[in-house]
C-alpha cells in the first residue's frame, strides 16, 4: 500500500472557554454565565434512572408497610348468630357491641369474636328466636355505637388505600415531569452559546499562542483595530466588514484564530456551531439565531463566532423539504440579523467552514460575509512553530530534534500536529519513561497517518512474502522514477486496515503538482500489483486500495486539470457538485459519448503508467528481490537503509537538488 499525506484526518486539539462574565444581567434557562461553575448534574439518563429507583423503593416501602399493619392487626374470629346464642346461655359472652348490623362481642376470657345480626330486627329479638332467655341476656352488657360516615368510607377503602396513594403518587411526579418539560419548551428558542471572557486570562487566547497563518492574522488584524478603536474608521467614513469567513482545510486553526481576534481585541467572544441552531421544533433554529445576536449587541462591542457554518448556510433549495426546512427558515433569520446591524453596532460575526462551495451565494454577498480569510496547511517553517507550542511543559531527552519532525510532516495541519504530540507523550508514559524521545515523535507521526500497529494481526509465511514483494514493488518504482517523491520507510507490518505500507514524503513543501508527478505516483501506485503478479504469476485484494485511489487520480486529470491531449483543456467535472442530502452530486454536462472517451483516456493513462512500472521492475528484479528479502528478514526498512540498498544496485538516491531542477510541465 503507497501512502502519501492526502489519506490525513483530522485531529483537532480541544478549547478551553470560559472566565467570570463582564456583564451585568439575569441568566436565563439554557445559558451558563462564564467565571460560574456549572452544578454538578446527572445526565439526563442517569436522572430518569435514579428517578424510576426512587419510585420503585417507594412502592416496595408502602407495599411494606401496608402488609405489616395488615398482618399486626389480626382480624376476630366470625362466628354465626346460632352459636353467639348458645355462648350466652353458657354464661360465656361479656360485651356485645353493636355497630349497625355488625356485632362486636367480647368473651369471658377476653377473646374477641364478631357476628351478624339478621337484618331490620333488633339484637334482643333475634337471640330471642335463637332460644335465649331473658336472665342469660340480662347478664351480658350490650353497647349501641351509631356508625359514622367516614368510618364507614374507611372501612371500605382501607384494603385499597395502598394502592391509590402509590397512583396519587404517580399522577403527581407525572405531572411534575410535564410541567418541567413544558418550561423547557419556552427555552428552546434561546441560543446557547460558549462566551469567553476577555478578562479570564487562563482561557485568553491571542495571535502569540497562534504559529504560522502570517496573511491570515495581517487580515484580522484589521478587525481588531476596529474593535480597539472603532471611532477612527468611522471618522474617515469607513465601515468595517460585518462578516469574516476564515476558510481552510480541516484542523487548520480556524477556530483558534477566532479566539485570538476576540483576545486580542479584548471583548466577549460568543462560539457557537452551526448545527446548535437547528432543532426538532419549527422555529425554534430562527429563535436561536435572533437570542445570539440580541445578546451579542447587549455585550458589544463582541464578537460572534459560527463554527462549521455549512450545517446551516447551505445553498437553499436543496434540503429534503424543498425551500421550506428548518434549516433553510434558521440561514434566513441569519441573513436578515447580519443586514439588521447598525454601523455603530460594533458587533463582528465570524464563520468557520471548509466548504466555502456550499454555502448560499446570499451569505457571501457584500454587506454580510464579504471578507474572506484563506488559511493554508503549515509550511514547515510553521510547522516548527507548531511544535514549540505544543511542545510547552513536556519533558524531552536529549536527542529531540523538532526540526526533523517538522520535516518529516508535510501536509499535516495544525491538530495533526497536535496529535502528533499528544502521541509522542503517551507512547513515552505506556513504556514508563519520564521524557519524551525523538523515536516517540517518530513513531507518532505513523499512528497520526496511518493508524496504530496491529501487532495481533499476523501473516502467515506465504502472506508475509507477498506483502513483501508488493511493498519492495511501490519502493522500487518510486525510487526510479524522476518524479516521484523519495521513500522513507517500508514495512510490512499491519497499520490500520493495510497489511503494509510504503511512506513516501516530498523533499519540500507543494503548492502545485505537475503532469508528470501525477504520471509517476500513478506508476509508483500500480508498483504493488505489476510485483504481485510478476512474481507470482497471481493477483490478490491487497492492491485494491491501490487501485481506487490511482483510478481516480487519472479521471482528475482528464476531467478537471486539462490533462489529456484528446480532451484538450476543457474541466468537464467540478471539485463538488449539487448539494443534496449534504453532499456533492456531480451534474452531468456532458454526452455519451463524451463519458466514453473519458474512459477511454482514463484507461490509457493507466495502461501506459503500467508499462512503467513493469519496465522498472523487470530491469530490476534483482534489486525487487533485495529489498523484499530485507523485509521478510527485519519487517521494516528505514530512509538510511534503504538507500544504501539503492546505492549497492546502482540506483541514485533522491536529493533535494535534484527534484528542484526537475523541469515543471
Amino acid at each position: 500500500m503507497g501512502v502519501s499525506m492526502a489519506d490525513l484526518k483530522e485531529k483537532a486539539p480541544p478549547q478551553g472557554g470560559g472566565g467570570k462574565s463582564p456583564f451585568n444581567r439575569r441568566e436565563r434557562p439554557g445559558r451558563r454565565m462564564p467565571g460560574v461553575p456549572p452544578l454538578p448534574k446527572l445526565p439526563r439518563g442517569d436522572s430518569f434512572w435514579l428517578n424510576l429507583a426512587t419510585s420503585v423503593l417507594l412502592l416496595l416501602l408502602l407495599a411494606g408497610a401496608y402488609s405489616y399493619f395488615a398482618g399486626v392487626s389480626e382480624e376476630p374470629q366470625h362466628i354465626p348468630i346460632s352459636q353467639l346464642a348458645g355462648d350466652i346461655e353458657a354464661d360465656k359472652v361479656s360485651t356485645i357491641v353493636v355497630v349497625g348490623e355488625e356485632l362486636e362481642i367480647t368473651y369471658a376470657d377476653k377473646t374477641k369474636r364478631i357476628s351478624k345480626k339478621e337484618p331490620d330486627s333488633s339484637l334482643t329479638t333475634t337471640l330471642s328466636n335463637y332460644g335465649v332467655s331473658k336472665e342469660a341476656l340480662a347478664k351480658v352488657s350490650i353497647d349501641i355505637k351509631r356508625q359514622s360516615s367516614w368510618q364507614f368510607w374507611l372501612t371500605a377503602l382501607a384494603p385499597f388505600l395502598a394502592p391509590l396513594l402509590l397512583i396519587a403518587f404517580f399522577v403527581w411526579y407525572l405531572s411534575r415531569q410535564v410541567r418541567g418539560a413544558g418550561m423547557q419548551a419556552f427555552s428552546f428558542g434561546q441560543s446557547k452559546p460558549r462566551i469567553t471572557d476577555p478578562n479570564d486570562l487562563v482561557s485568553r487566547v491571542t495571535f502569540k499562542d497562534v504559529a504560522g497563518a502570517k496573511e491570515a492574522k495581517e487580515e484580522l488584524l484589521e478587525i481588531v483595530d476596529f474593535l480597539k478603536n472603532p471611532k477612527k474608521f468611522l471618522d474617515i467614513g469607513a465601515r468595517i466588514p460585518k462578516g469574516i469567513l476564515l476558510m481552510g482545510a480541516p484542523g487548520t486553526g480556524k477556530t483558534l484564530l477566532a479566539r485570538a481576534v476576540a483576545g486580542e481585541a479584548g471583548v466577549p467572544f460568543f462560539s457557537i456551531s452551526g448545527s446548535e441552531f437547528v432543532e426538532m421544533f419549527v422555529g425554534v433554529g430562527a429563535s436561536r439565531v435572533r437570542d445570539l445576536f440580541l445578546t451579542a449587541k447587549r455585550a458589544a462591542p463582541a464578537i460572534i463566532f459560527v463554527d462549521e457554518i455549512d450545517a446551516v448556510g447551505r445553498v437553499r433549495g436543496t434540503g429534503v423539504g424543498g425551500g421550506n426546512d428548518e434549516r433553510e427558515q434558521t440561514l434566513n433569520q441569519i441573513l436578515v440579523e447580519m443586514d439588521g446591524f447598525e454601523p455603530n453596532e460594533k458587533v463582528i460575526v465570524m464563520a468557520a467552514t471548509n466548504r466555502p462551495d456550499v454555502l448560499d451565494p446570499a451569505l457571501l454577498r457584500p454587506g454580510r460575509f464579504d471578507r474572506r480569510v484563506t488559511i493554508d496547511l503549515p509550511d514547515r517553517f510553521d510547522r516548527l512553530e507548531i511544535l514549540k507550542i505544543h511542545s510547552r511543559k513536556k519533558p524531552f531527552a536529549e536527542d529531540i530534534s523538532l526540526e526533523v519532525i517538522a520535516e518529516r510532516t508535510p501536509g499535516f495541519s495544525g491538530a495533526d500536529l497536535y496529535s502528533l504530540m499528544n502521541e509522542g507523550a503517551i507512547l513515552a508514559a505506556r513504556e514508563n519513561r519520564k521524557t519524551i524521545a525523538q523515536y516517540d515523535l517518530i513513531r507518532s507521526i505513523e499512528k497520526v497517518m496511518l493508524g496504530p500497529e496491529r501487532k495481533s494481526h499476523v501473516l502467515n509465511k506465504k502472506e508475509k512474502e507477498i506483502t513483501a514483494y508488493h511493498e519492495a514493488g511501490h519502493a522500487l518504482v518510486a525510487s526510479v522514477l524522476p518524479y516521484a517523491d523519495p521513500v522513507h520507510k517500508i514495512s510490512i507490518i499491519s497499520r490500520g486496515r493495510a497489511a503494509g505500507y510504503t511512506l513516501k514524503l516530498p523533499l519540500d513543501d507543494k503548492k502545485m503538482q505537475s503532469k508528470r508527478e501525477f504520471l509517476d505516483d500513478i506508476a509508483m501506485s500500480l508498483g504493488g500489483y505489476v510485483a504481485e503478479k510478476t512474481v507470482f504469476g497471481d493477483i490478490t485484494t491487497g492492491p485494491s486500495n491501490d487501485l481506487q485511489v490511482l483510478t481516480a487520480l487519472a479521471r482528475d486529470m482528464v476531467t478537471r486539470y486539462g490533462m489529456s491531449d484528446k480532451m484538450g483543456t476543457v474541466a468537464l467535472e467540478g471539485e463538488g457538485g449539487r448539494a443534496l442530502f449534504g453532499r456533492g452530486v456531480e451534474d452531468k454536462s456532458y454526452s455519451e459519448k463524451v463519458s466514453s472517451e473519458i474512459d477511454a483516456e482514463v484507461k490509457k493513462i493507466i495502461d501506459e503508467a503500467y508499462k512503467k512500472a513493469q519496465t522498472i521492475i523487470t530491469n530490476h528484479r534483482k534489486l525487487l528481490n533485495a529489498i523484499a528479502a530485507r523485509l521478510v528478514e527485519v519487517e521494516t526498512i528505514e530512509r538510511d537503509e534503504f538507500e544504501k540498498i539503492l546505492v549497492v544496485h546502482g540506483i541514485t538516491p533522491k536529493k533535494k537538488q535534484d527534484i528542484e531542477h526537475q523541469p515543471i510541465v
